[in-house]
């Protein structure tokens, strides 16, 4: 089956326009995330979301509206125990990742029956992106787009030297905690691409291969969103064709073209050396 016979499926449309939207927004807080070096809280806060997916599947919730609430708390929790109550951050960060993952580890077990889709959110299947999820996508894209539009300064401020920032009277705590918010938000909406296990992946590897090329916050951005669309289509594909699981060969592809694009930058930097 070509490509071309794919695309008349609702479920390989769905994975496109799903990956198109979570490229977007990964593509956008991922920049954040790594230029602040955050990348162990991204991690803590995802691992915590399995706590929330543990209290949907035991009250019989919606699995992704709350994993999004704990998840946000879980973010904000990190935040105040780091900054209020003189915790350091990795310990800060080892407190939620670990609530989150004994609570959901515990009411998974106690949920009545068998959670049939739980693997789904662990280790990701992109062929099950509903029209819901792409529309809860389209408007995260939207709202991060509009915020990052009003506070480009700021944020950019924040994330190189917060001190420096205050001194400029931009209002970091502001800043800080909305952005951790659409970390939390853009993590959970996006666990169906690549699951809890590897999600934080999604989020770093295309913005550490496009700060190879640049150093730029606005090209950082648009580099990412395209590498980790074209890391998702790659994978996707690939994982069809090779009947391997879809999130798991999202981020190997993602871990290739990072390794492509150091061996490129060498190459270049070898050339111009001569």
């Amino acid at each position: 089956m070509d490509i071309l016979e794919l695309l008349n499926y609702a479920f390989f449309r769905n994975a496109l326009l799903g990956s198109l939207f979570a490229s977007i927004a990964c593509g956008i807080i991922g920049t954040y995330v790594v230029t602040r070096r955050l990348v162990f809280i991204s991690g803590g806060i995802t691992h915590a979301s399995f706590g929330g997916l543990g209290i949907g599947f035991y009250f019989g919730l919606n699995p992704i509206f709350s994993a999004m609430v704990f998840s946000v708390f879980s973010a904000f929790g990190i935040q105040w125990l780091s900054r209020r109550q003189g915790v350091r951050e990795d310990s800060a960060i080892a407190v939620f990742w670990s609530l989150g993952m004994a609570v959901g580890i515990m009411l998974t077990f106690l949920t009545p029956g068998y959670a049939p889709n739980l693997s789904e959110y662990l280790f990701g299947n992109i062929l099950t992106v509903t029209r819901t999820d792409i529309v809860s996508l389209v408007i995260l894209s939207v709202v991060l787009f509009l915020f990052f539009a009003v506070n480009y300064h700021a944020i950019v401020s924040v994330s190189f030297d917060t001190q420096f920032a205050r001194t400029r009277r931009v209002n970091t705590q502001f800043i800080e905690y909305a952005m951790m918010l659409f970390v939390a938000v853009t993590i959970v909406l996006s666990i169906r691409l690549v699951g809890i296990v590897l999600l934080m992946s999604l989020i770093t590897f295309p913005q550490m291969t496009a700060n190879l090329f640049t150093v730029n916050y606005s090209r950082i951005i648009y580099l990412s969103v395209g590498i980790s669309f074209i890391a998702c289509v790659v994978g996707l594909l690939l994982s069809y064709y090779l009947n391997v699981p879809s999130g798991a060969f999202i981020i190997f592809v993602l871990i290739v073209l990072f390794f492509l694009g150091k061996g490129v930058k060498a190459i270049f930097m070898a050339n111009k050396s001569r």
